[in-house]
Order: C-alpha cells, then sequence, then structure tokens
C-alpha cells in the first residue's frame, strides 16, 4: 500500500468536502428567504467546520505531497473506501458544532451526526431529525449541507474528484470503475477524466432544469435546490415532515416523480443521445440507445407492474375516495422506491400488507446500472435470471452450452460469476446484520399492538436494514414515511451507518478495508 499517495489524495478530498461547505453559508443570512434573523450557531458551527475539514485535508495533502505515485487497484479501493468514511465524518461536523438537536432539547451526539450525514452522502435519506421545520432545531444553512451532501454523493464524490483532478492518469479509471454502480461499468469516452466530467455535466444540467422548473411552479430557490438535490441523487431528504407530501400534488409533484425516473436511469445512455446527431435523423434514432437498452426496457416494465399492481391494491382495500388519487400515490412511491430516493407523499405503513410487501421488495431492485440509485440494480436481475435458467436447463441438458447474451451482447463467465457471488454476499450481509441489530435492540423500544414484541421488532429491524443497505431511508414500521430512525441505540445506528456505505460502494470496497492483509505491502 503506497501511504503517502493515499494520504496526498485523501487530503485533497478533504479539502474538496470544507470547501463545499462554504456553499451552505449563504443561507443563514436573511435575504436567503428562510430566516428572519442571522443564523449565528449555524453559521459559525459551518465556519468551523469549514476550518477543520481545510485543516485536516491540509495536513494529509502535506504529509503525502512528494508522493506521485500510480493509484493501482489496492490504492483504487482504499481511496474510495477511506474518501467515503473521512466525506462522511468531516461532514458531520456541522452537526455537531451547530448544536443541532434531532428532538427538542435532545442535542445530536457523534452517532447520531455521523448517520446523517453518511446517510446524506450515500442518498440514503434515513434520518434522527424530528422536527425539520423548525430553524431554532436544525439551522436552515445546516440543512442545506444536509441536503447538499446528497448532491454530491448522487454522481459520487470520487468521480467529481477525478473530474476536477488530471494528474490522476489511468490511476483514474480504477477509482471510477469502484464508484460507478453495477457489473458492467461502461466508459462514456475513451479517457477516464473527460468521462467523469460527461457524467457530472449532465448531472449539473438536470438538477439546473429540475430547480428552474420547481422555482417556475411557486417553490422558493431554497426549496427547489435541496429538493433537486434530493431528486438528482435519489436520496430524499427534504425540508419539511411531511416530505413531497407538503406541496398537496399537482405539477411540482409530478416534476419530481419524472426527475426520479431520470435519476434512476443509466446516466451513460444519455451522453449517447447527445452523440447521436446525424443530419436528417429524427427523434427516435436519436433515442434508440435508450429504448433498445435491455436494462432500460426491464427497469420501466418493473416501474409500470408495480404501479398498476399497487393501485389495483389500494382501489380494493378503499383507502382513498377514487382511483385517481390511488393511481397518483402508487405511481409516485413505486417509483421513488425503486429508484430508492425516498420521498413520500403519503404514510404507506396504512396500506395493505400485500403492498407493503410489495415495496418492500422494490427495495432490493433498485435503479439501473450507472444510475445515482442504490440497491441491487435491475441489470443484475436480468443476469441472475438468465444464469439459473441456463442452471436449470443444465440439470437435464449436461451437455449443452449455453452464452448468457444481454442485449443480443454475449457475456463473459466472469461476470455471471461476480453477479451470483454479489446476491450471495449481499443475502449474507442481510441477515447477519438483520440478527445482530435485533440483539442489539433494547426489546422495551418497540410496542406491538398485538402485545407480541419480538414479533414487531424482528419487522421492524429487517425493515430497516433492508432500507438502508439498498440506500432507500425510509421502511415500514416504525421507519414508515412519517418516521425516522431516531429511536433505535447508537450501536444500532452505527451498524445500519455502516450499511449505508455498503450498499452505496457495493461492498467490495468496504469489506476489504476490514482484511489485514490488504494492508500489506505486498
Amino acid at each position: 500500500m503506497n501511504w503517502l499517495l493515499l494520504a496526498r489524495l485523501l487530503g485533497l478530498l478533504g479539502m474538496l468536502v470544507g470547501g463545499a461547505m462554504s456553499l451552505s453559508l449563504p443561507w443563514a443570512f436573511p435575504f436567503a428567504g428562510q430566516v428572519e434573523h442571522f443564523e449565528e450557531k449555524g453559521f459559525w458551527g459551518l465556519v468551523g467546520a469549514i476550518v477543520f475539514a481545510l485543516v485536516i485535508g491540509g495536513t494529509l495533502y502535506v504529509v503525502g505531497r512528494k508522493n506521485q505515485g500510480t493509484v493501482l487497484r489496492k490504492e483504487a479501493l482504499a481511496i474510495v473506501g477511506l474518501g467515503w468514511i473521512l466525506s462522511g465524518l468531516l461532514g458531520s461536523l456541522p452537526f455537531l458544532f451547530a448544536g443541532v438537536q434531532r428532538a427538542p432539547g435532545v442535542p445530536m451526539n457523534v452517532a447520531d451526526a455521523l448517520f446523517e450525514s453518511i446517510s446524506g452522502f450515500t442518498t440514503t435519506g434515513a434520518s434522527v431529525l424530528t422536527e425539520l421545520e423548525d430553524p431554532v432545531l436544525v439551522p436552515r444553512c445546516v440543512m442545506f449541507w444536509r441536503c447538499f451532501t446528497h448532491w454530491l454523493g448522487g454522481m459520487g464524490i470520487i468521480v467529481l474528484f477525478v473530474a476536477v483532478l488530471s494528474h490522476l492518469g489511468a490511476g483514474g479509471k480504477a477509482l471510477l470503475r469502484r464508484e460507478v454502480p453495477g457489473p458492467i461499468a461502461e466508459s462514456v469516452r475513451p479517457r477516464v477524466q473527460e468521462t467523469a466530467m460527461v457524467m457530472w455535466a449532465i448531472y449539473v444540467g438536470l438538477s439546473g432544469l429540475e430547480a428552474l422548473l420547481l422555482v417556475a411552479q411557486g417553490l422558493s430557490l431554497y426549496d427547489a435546490l435541496c429538493h433537486t438535490f434530493g431528486t438528482m441523487a435519489t436520496g430524499g431528504f427534504s425540508t419539511y415532515n411531511a416530505s413531497v407530501g407538503e406541496f398537496g400534488g399537482g405539477t411540482v409533484e409530478a416534476t419530481i416523480v419524472f426527475f426520479m425516473l431520470l435519476a434512476g436511469t443509466n446516466f451513460s445512455l444519455y451522453y449517447a443521445i447527445l452523440r447521436r446527431q446525424e443530419p436528417g435523423r429524427g427523434i427516435l434514432h436519436r433515442l434508440a440507445p435508450v429504448y433498445r437498452d435491455p436494462e432500460f426496457r426491464a427497469y420501466l416494465g418493473i416501474i409500470v407492474g408495480a404501479s398498476l399492481l399497487l393501485t389495483l391494491s389500494l382501489v380494493r382495500t378503499g383507502i382513498y375516495e377514487n382511483a385517481g388519487v390511488a393511481v397518483r400515490h402508487a405511481i409516485f412511491m413505486s417509483i421513488s422506491i425503486m429508484t430508492t430516493t425516498g420521498f413520500g407523499t403519503e404514510d404507506f405503513n396504512q396500506w395493505s400488507e400485500f403492498a407493503k410487501g410489495l415495496l418492500l421488495l422494490l427495495m432490493f431492485v433498485g435503479g439501473c446500472a450507472g444510475s445515482t440509485g442504490g440497491g441491487i440494480k435491475v441489470v443484475r436481475f436480468l443476469i441472475f435470471i438468465k444464469a439459473i435458467r441456463v442452471e436449470v436447463e443444465r440439470a437435464f441438458r449436461p451437455n449443452v452450452v449455453r452464452t448468457i447474451r444481454l442485449g443480443g451482447v454475449p457475456l463473459d463467465n466472469t461476470i455471471r460469476h461476480d453477479v451470483i457471488v454479489y446476491f450471495s454476499l449481499v443475502l449474507f450481509v442481510f441477515i447477519t446484520s438483520w440478527m445482530v441489530l435485533a440483539a442489539i435492540e433494547p426489546d422495551a423500544q418497540w410496542q406491538a399492538t398485538n402485545g407480541d414484541v419480538n414479533a414487531a421488532k424482528l419487522l421492524d429491524c429487517a425493515s430497516a436494514v433492508a432500507a438502508t443497505l439498498n440506500n432507500i431511508g425510509p421502511g415500514l414500521g416504525v421507519l414508515g414515511p412519517a418516521e425516522n430512525y431516531s429511536d433505535f441505540s447508537a450501536p444500532g445506528k452505527l451498524l445500519l451507518t455502516l450499511l449505508m456505505l455498503l450498499g452505496r460502494l457495493e461492498l467490495f470496497a468496504i469489506l476489504v478495508l476490514f482484511m489485514p492483509s490488504f494492508w500489506r505491502t505486498q
């Protein structure tokens, strides 16, 4: 392991995070339109966090500044894993320095702040804050930073890191490969820095468009930006306790639905659309890469199917006064959960058990590879289903050799192996974490209506693990859209924080950090 190179690059990343915090400072002033008076505690809390981040980042950079080594596989994994941990640690400082209270009279402790920060960066959207709309408990400038961590983590702080640093060379390719989720990480351009810049340019462009549309529909610039961050990053942090339900449907909700759908799509498809500019060809020719992509078709098919099933369930149970309202909520929640955004318009804990079970399944599916969404990813499910089909056929035709194809392209056997291993590892992590969380959480935290405390606790712990591992945020039971994670113990919050990192970095970049052999020089 090249420790000096690691220190230098982590130092640069730390300074990048500290610089990003400065963009939240203007929202402490009354002209920002969210507060009547200067938010002194929030402002100076952010200033203290900025100075701390710059000092830590600068110190690390000075230590390793003379090392100009190459980023190899080990260094790439270490920079990605440790970089996200460092960003989460530094990002938690504004909550602590500004004295943010997770509930009236209850200041955030270290576990709370770290949970909130990493939930933001990993675009999970899980929260321990109970009163989002009270600027006394949560200063608006700190709330803006909370939402901004979503946007930084959405496309990936490491992708941004690669985009702004030109001297990484070929080493940047290893970093980008660990950042772009999914088993098939294709570069949209041959040079890795250009790839990172193109993806960030598309991300910024879509974000700017959504923010403008939300402002045009009556939202303040503050609310428009915060909800844009949560939408494009598929994170789900809101500035209101009622989340998107605060806006009462209409065009604002429709706009957010549309951009959630875009955020859950592979961003390389957007570049493919932009570069297909041939004279005399129409819009269908330009959109060909999208509708020919098997993952995108499956992605839309699952959303349509889930929306239809949820609508039928809501209509049958008669929760809403008419079918139109049921359709609206079904579509919104299907897309919100499928893309792992986690915005809410309704408390789906009041829905039928079938509807809640369907939403739980959507949590594991997630968005497309190369999107800002979490979950296992649609393409992995496609490959997994094809692999199972091949293995079943092999049971009665052992001599037949089948090549798995996706979109007409044959897949290497290593991809099939990697997908099966990933499914197995996700299942193992889910079950293990579920049992550990159930063991460390006190039974007194749960009050089941049927008197069976342990039964409710098992469901709630399973929901918490699924929601954090898949970077969703809200879950079932005590973690529904109207609830939060504030009642979990400090050890429980730290475990769930680790699961957020595992889910966002697709397990391996975090798991290798716990292997002693990873840190050896040879």
